[in-house]
């Protein structure tokens, strides 16, 4: 994301899933307005990665991005909590605040590094997918610590295996397969710095970085249940989270380079970026995320998240060049339909209890 997105924004479809029992029933115009919400998420998500890569591949120090993007972040969702939970942040206490700051470490300045280095050596269409495979690394995480049951013996059980058997295969294509390069049209942006914004050369380090940002989401989303209980705000969570997470980022960043050309942002494709993140692919992007599940349930937002894919396939390739193969298109198909088979398959189970 954010998932993601920022780590916070992606959140927004997990935390809500205490309220679908009291879910309203979606007027007429939802039928339509949900849908399109959800693309525009998708699409906040894409703009996201697309502009993230030519920030990172033309230069720009990862963990200051990070920074200033969570500290816009927040500043963006301020006026939200300010609005809708008008007085809350007076209940945070010091175990809450404990479990925010934990929170913002696991799920923002340890993954989204992880990430934005990944994407620094991979290409925008490839990274994508791992922010797509999330919920299937939450699911064999809960497995293995036993937090959920496989339940093989039933259809739903049947077709999560199959969903996450798909999508890993199709991500082992993508890495591993490339096939036939595809010339459809020459990119908008022909970037100064053709080794970051082509097929990347570093491939495999970029795959583990990916893997592993893929994965401490995965613990994070574990976490989410904890944090809503001592603090159950989700807006004035999501605010200090972003917050907590700007100035962790800034912490490290600063250990690790002092100079101060490492921060400067002027008025270029930089703040371009941190500005997109803050306001669309954060406050955006989780205000749309809470009226579709407060429409639909938690179950709906989830079920478009493979559109950023195709989006980020198909516009990777027109703006900054992102190559199409052959191995790519076969990978993001497979990808693609294990997610939704897995994302269905957890949508329609059964509770235990039944």
């Amino acid at each position: 994301m954010d998932v993601e997105a920022s780590a916070s924004a992606s959140a927004a479809a997990e935390e809500e899933e205490e309220e679908e029992g009291e879910k309203a029933a979606a007027p007429p115009d939802a039928e339509w307005k949900a849908p399109v919400a959800m693309v525009l998420v998708q699409l906040f998500n894409t703009g996201m990665v697309l502009l993230s890569k030519v920030s990172i591949g033309g230069g720009m120090f990862v963990l200051a991005l990070l920074a200033y993007r969570s500290l816009f972040g927040a500043a963006f969702i301020l006026p939200l909590a300010l609005i809708r939970e008008r007085g809350k942040w007076k209940e945070m206490d010091w175990h809450a605040a404990g479990w925010i700051f934990f929170n913002a470490f696991i799920g923002y300045a340890v993954p989204m590094s992880l990430y934005y280095y990944g994407l620094h050596d991979t290409t925008a269409s490839y990274a994508i997918i791992f922010l797509n495979i999330i919920p299937l690394t939450t699911f064999i995480l809960s497995f293995v610590l036993r937090i959920e049951a496989l339940h093989i013996r039933t259809m739903a059980g049947l077709l999560k295996i199959t969903g996450v058997l798909l999508s890993v295969e199709g991500t082992m294509i993508m890495s591993m397969y490339k096939g036939k390069i595809l010339h459809l049209w020459n990119p908008i942006i022909n970037h100064h710095n053709e080794e970051h914004m082509g097929v990347a050369s570093h491939q495999l380090c970029g795959t583990i970085l990916l893997a592993g940002s893929s994965f401490m989401f995965a613990c994070w989303y574990l976490i989410q249940s904890k944090v809503l209980k001592v603090y159950p705000y989700k807006y004035w969570s999501s605010m200090a989270t972003c917050l907590v997470g700007g100035f962790q980022t800034a912490l490290a960043g600063v250990i690790l380079r002092r100079d101060t050309s490492s921060w400067k942002i002027g008025w270029d494709i930089n703040l371009v970026t941190i500005v997109y993140s803050g306001a669309l692919a954060t406050a955006a992007k989780y205000s749309l995320n809470s009226w579709a599940v407060a429409k639909k349930g938690p179950s709906y937002p989830p079920m478009f998240s493979p559109l950023s894919v195709v989006f980020t396939v198909v516009l990777g390739s027109i703006f900054i060049g992102d190559d199409i193969t052959i191995g790519s298109l076969i990978g993001t198909v497979l990808v693609i339909v294990g997610t939704y088979v897995f994302l269905w398959a957890k949508a329609n189970e059964l509770p235990p209890n039944e």
